[in-house]
C-alpha cells in the first residue's frame, strides 16, 4: 500500500508541475497579456509600464520567471518592494495583498458551502436510488426518478434566483444568505447557508440518484448476491452489506471530483448567493485581469482535484474488497 501511495503521490506531484507550467504560460506570456501593463492600470505612461515589469521581474527570460516563480512556491521570493514568504503565489494587481492569505480569507465560505452541500446531496442522493433499487418499477422508483430528471435539469444560475425569490424577497420566510464563521454563532452559520446548500444538493443529488440506482442493480444481479441468498442471507443484510458496498465504489469516485471541484470555487453559487468565497474571488480575478489571484485558484483547484483521486484510489480498497492496491 504504501508503495502504491508514494507512486501516486509522485505522479501528482508531476501532474501538479505540469498545469503549474501551462498555466504560468497561458497567464504570464500568452500573445495580447502584458502584465505589466494590467498590474499598473490603464492610465500608467509607457515609462511606468517599463518600471512595473522591471519590478515583477516579467522583463526577464520566461525561463527564468516561470523559476522564480516556481522557487517561491517552496522557498519564498522578493516581488516588487515586497518580500513574500513560502509558500508564494505572489501578490493580487488588485489590493497588493498576498494571493495566499487572500485565498485563505475566503477558503472557510467555500469549505463551509461544500461540506453542507456534500451532506445533503449524498442524504438525498444516494437514499433515494436506493430506494428505487430496491422498489425497481413502483411508484418510488418512479418518484425517485422523476426527481433526479427534474434536478439534473435545473441550473444553479436559474435555480438559485428563483428559491431567493420564493423564501427571500416573496415569503420572507428565510434571510438573505450570509456567512457567520461557524465558532462564532453555529445556528446563525447553518441558517445563512441553507439555501445555497439545498440550491447544490437538489442539482447533484439527482445525479447519485440515478448512479446509485443503477449500481445498486447492477449488484444485485451479482453471481456472489445471489450465492449469499441462496446460503439463506436475510434482504436486509444482502442489500447493506454486501450490494451497497459494492455499488458504492462509482459513487466514491463521483464524490471525490464533486468535493475537489467545489472546493476549488462553486463560482456560480458563490455568485448568484453573493457569498465571500474563493469561486467569488475566481470571478471577480477575472473582471478586474488580476492574473495572480487567477493562477492561483486555478492551482488551488488542480491541487484539490488530484489529492481526491489519490484519495479515492486508497478508499476503493476499504469499500470494495475486491480491490487491491498495488
Amino acid at each position: 500500500m504504501w508503495g502504491f501511495l508514494i507512486r501516486r503521490i509522485l505522479g501528482g506531484i508531476v501532474i501538479l508541475f505540469i498545469i503549474c507550467a501551462v498555466t504560468f504560460m497561458l497567464f504570464y506570456v500568452a500573445p495580447g497579456h502584458n502584465v505589466a501593463k494590467l498590474a499598473c492600470g490603464k492610465s500608467c505612461t509607457p515609462q511606468t509600464v517599463a518600471q512595473v515589469a522591471h519590478q515583477l521581474g516579467v522583463d526577464k527570460p520566461v525561463w527564468q520567471q516561470f523559476a522564480e516563480y516556481l522557487g517561491g512556491i517552496f522557498a519564498g521570493r522578493t516581488v516588487g518592494q515586497n518580500h513574500c514568504p513560502a509558500p508564494c503565489l505572489g501578490y493580487s494587481f488588485r489590493n497588493d495583498q498576498p494571493v495566499l492569505e487572500t485565498i485563505l480569507g475566503r477558503l472557510p465560505v467555500t469549505l463551509s458551502l461544500t461540506l453542507g452541500a456534500v451532506v445533503l446531496f449524498l442524504i438525498i442522493g444516494v437514499g433515494l436510488g436506493m430506494l428505487a433499487a430496491l422498489r425497481r418499477g413502483k411508484a418510488a422508483d418512479r418518484f425517485a426518478m422523476g426527481f433526479a430528471v427534474l434536478g439534473g435539469a435545473q441550473q444553479i444560475f436559474v435555480l438559485g434566483p428563483f428559491l431567493l425569490f420564493l423564501f427571500v424577497y416573496s415569503t420572507h420566510l428565510m434571510n438573505v444568505p450570509t456567512y457567520t464563521p461557524f465558532f462564532d454563532n453555529p445556528l446563525k452559520w447553518a441558517t445563512g447557508l441553507i439555501l445555497p446548500w439545498f440550491c447544490l444538493a437538489i442539482i447533484t443529488a439527482a445525479y447519485y440518484a440515478r448512479l446509485t440506482r443503477s449500481t445498486m442493480l447492477e449488484m444485485m444481479s451479482e453471481d456472489y448476491i445471489r450465492t449469499v441468498r441462496a446460503k439463506g442471507m436475510g434482504n436486509a443484510n444482502v442489500y447493506v452489506k454486501h450490494a451497497f458496498r459494492g455499488a458504492m465504489s462509482p459513487v466514491a469516485t463521483l464524490l471525490g471530483l464533486d468535493i475537489a471541484v467545489l472546493l476549488g470555487g462553486a463560482i456560480i453559487t458563490e455568485t448568484v448567493f453573493d457569498l465571500p468565497g474563493v469561486g467569488q474571488l475566481a470571478a471577480t480575478s477575472v473582471q478586474d485581469s488580476d492574473l495572480p489571484v487567477m493562477m492561483a485558484v486555478v492551482l488551488l483547484g488542480a491541487a484539490f482535484v488530484v489529492t481526491a483521486n489519490i484519495v479515492v484510489d486508497v478508499v476503493y480498497a476499504f469499500i470494495d474488497p475486491r480491490v487491491r492496491l498495488r
